[in-house]
């Protein structure tokens, strides 16, 4: 038999590795800027056209490259981070692999220039599909300057998989916003299809959160700053006025390197535990600074995930300096153990305890019992039960009203008794409820000929409420109310460029929502029948869901949008109180379409038989 396993070509190689580091233009963007951070750079400059696919150019004032490194960094496995095996579990470098460039090679047209303080000249390498096409001397300032163009050219099938150029660039936002807070003594410039984004200059990490989120939380900002023997925490919190219903503001760096985890995610919600709704989401940004021996970075091929060495321990000095910073800054209520200069003053501090009142204290059952071992939990005793005995006759014995003071115990109780009975009578219930009866005003109970009907009153409403928008947006008709005072809003530059691509959309449903400013939006118009104050709401509910939902295709987009909006009247509808408004939700219900689900397919009736009702009496 002939053989058949035969090894791979560095070309074939390339693209296998390059599938697994660089699965967009946004992950091509963070391997060059961290690149351009572990060579020292002060000032990087990110240059983007067409989202990325067209040209990516990083530029930094690093130390540069010889020419043989220049060469040899386009080679697989070459880095200049690790020597031995011990270097693995010690690094504190960002890229380290030494796959980046050899990947992005494989896929992309690579133009590289760079020069280091000593050479009088720099290298231009020139690069396709793994192909070295040019290496020559040129002139160049100290640092690297790099550019793909044409990524994914000759894997057209990968390059077809990619996502509208507003959903690309917006995780090019991502990394560029991860990295940029992550070095605030960086300074930082990013400019798409030649319009400047971002220039940051070097600072604070307050002025650098401020600088790439917005204004909006210069004031919402609280320092968080613990140091314990396992991990240094420093960083911000936001105050509870800063949480929102959108993910995305949420920031874990473990020695500078932004990572993803859902364990240390939950110390934080649960620290901010009674100050935010459950629905939202508190906005941080926190470092944590761990030794890299506790730590493992390897275990992910974008680094964004990491594993602990002792994930217990971190969970609980994370949520405790969380609820530390919350009560510093009296956020959030702590307990204080010192007494109050006026609580030292009253006469029952400060004066001691007679003998008498010793002896009355010593002789009383409380004491008897906690003082004597193995006896704290038999609370009950012969005297004590008599005296709660008659502070039960007590709380039990009516008190006499003026009319009733004449009544005996047998007329108090027939009375009692005919008041509860008149509740349950059936022709009173059907002739004041019109046959329906509201069950915590969540659900809504009617007899239909083959049983019972229960029906949920929010998903009917929201069934009702979606039937209601998309009759306005087939007709183009929806209303839209004017508010008295114009709201603006500021939004990350993530969440602000995905509404800019729904504003026709918005607008079409009754929204009046124009951009004012750089990542700013002002509301001067809401659809008729939504409360004021809550279209905040209804925004980052629906920026939140088109972020995490395939929104490209428009029909999909468009019934989203309906959907969430649909979901946040029904949210705020009235609570169905009037037998009139009851059955008016009932007639309205099954003159829908589909009244058996709401729009996302959950069910909102159900029927019990009455050979169902029989079975569960017996």
């Amino acid at each position: 038999m002939s053989d058949i396993i035969q090894l791979l070509s560095d070309h074939i190689a390339n693209q296998i590795a390059a599938g697994e580091v660089i699965q967009r233009p946004a992950s091509a963007v963070k391997e060059l800027m961290e690149n351009a951070i572990d060579a020292g750079a002060t000032e990087i400059q990110l240059i983007i056209k067409d989202s990325g696919k067209e040209l990516i150019q990083v530029i930094d004032n690093g130390k540069g490259m010889s020419p043989t490194d220049a060469r040899m960094s386009f080679e697989r496995h070459a880095t200049s981070k690790i020597r031995n095996i011990n270097d693995l579990f010690t690094i504190r470098t960002m890229g380290f692999r030494g796959e980046a460039l050899a990947s992005i090679a494989a896929v992309a047209q690579v133009e590289m220039k760079t020069r280091q303080a000593t050479s009088e000249t720099g290298t231009r390498i020139v690069i396709e599909g793994t192909e070295v096409k040019l290496q020559e001397p040129c002139a160049l300032n100290t640092g690297t300057n790099i550019s793909l163009k044409n990524l994914f050219f000759n894997v057209p099938a990968r390059r077809h998989f990619l996502k509208s150029g507003t959903t690309e660039f917006r995780h090019i936002l991502d990394e560029f916003t991860r990295i940029a807070l992550a070095y605030p003594a960086i300074a930082f410039k990013l400019s798409h299809n030649n319009v400047e984004q971002f220039h940051l200059t070097t600072g604070s990490l307050k002025s650098r959160i401020v600088g790439l989120l917005g204004n909006t939380y210069e004031k919402k900002l609280v320092p968080a700053e613990e140091k314990t023997e396992l991990l240094d925490i420093r960083g911000f919190i936001g105050k509870p006025e800063a949480a929102t219903r959108t993910r995305g503001m949420q920031f874990f760096f473990i020695n500078n390197r932004f990572i993803r985890n859902a364990y240390l995610h939950h110390a934080v919600v649960t620290a901010y535990e009674g100050l935010i709704e459950k629905e939202n989401f508190p906005f941080y940004v926190l470092f944590l600074d761990v030794d890299p021996a506790r730590v493992d970075v390897n275990v992910h091929p974008t680094k964004q995930e990491v594993k602990f060495e002792d994930d217990r321990m971190m969970y609980a000095y994370l949520n405790a300096a969380v609820k530390h910073s919350l009560a510093r800054y009296n956020i959030a209520p702590s307990l204080d153990f010192s007494l109050s200069a006026e609580i030292q003053s009253l006469p029952s501090v400060n004066m001691p305890a007679t003998e008498r009142q010793r002896e009355q204290t010593e002789n009383g059952y409380l004491f008897n019992v906690f003082t004597n071992k193995n006896q704290a939990h038999q609370i009950e005793r012969k005297d004590s039960l008599k005296e709660w005995k008659s502070l039960y006759e007590i709380a039990q014995t009516p008190i006499p009203q003026p009319e009733q003071q004449n009544y005996s115990n047998q007329q108090q109780y027939t009375h009692a008794v005919s008041s509860q009975s008149s509740l349950y009578d059936e022709s009173k219930l059907r002739t004041d409820s019109g046959n329906m009866l509201l069950i915590h005003g969540d659900y809504l109970a009617t007899t239909v000929k083959s049983g019972l009907m229960l029906i949920h009153v929010r998903r009917a409403q929201e069934r009702i409420w979606y039937e209601r928008i998309l009759e306005q947006w087939n007709n183009q008709d929806a209303a839209s109310q004017k508010v008295l005072f114009p709201v603006s809003y500021q939004l990350p530059p993530q969440d602000a460029l995905l509404l800019s691509e729904v504003l026709p959309d918005l607008a079409r449903i009754g929204f009046d929502l124009a951009p004012f400013g750089q990542h700013t939006f002002v509301v001067q118009g809401v659809p008729a029948g939504m409360p004021v104050g809550d279209e905040k709401n209804l925004i980052d509910e629906v920026v939140e869901h088109l972020k995490h939902e395939s929104g490209n295709i428009a029909a999909q987009r468009t019934d989203l949008l309906l959907v969430q909006v649909a979901r946040r009247m029904a949210r705020n509808s009235a609570t169905l109180t009037q037998p009139e408004s009851q059955q008016a939700l009932v007639d309205e219900l099954f003159a829908c379409s589909q009244p058996e689900y709401t729009p996302s397919g959950k069910k909102v009736f159900t029927l019990i038989k009455r050979d169902s009702l029989d079975s569960l009496l017996g």
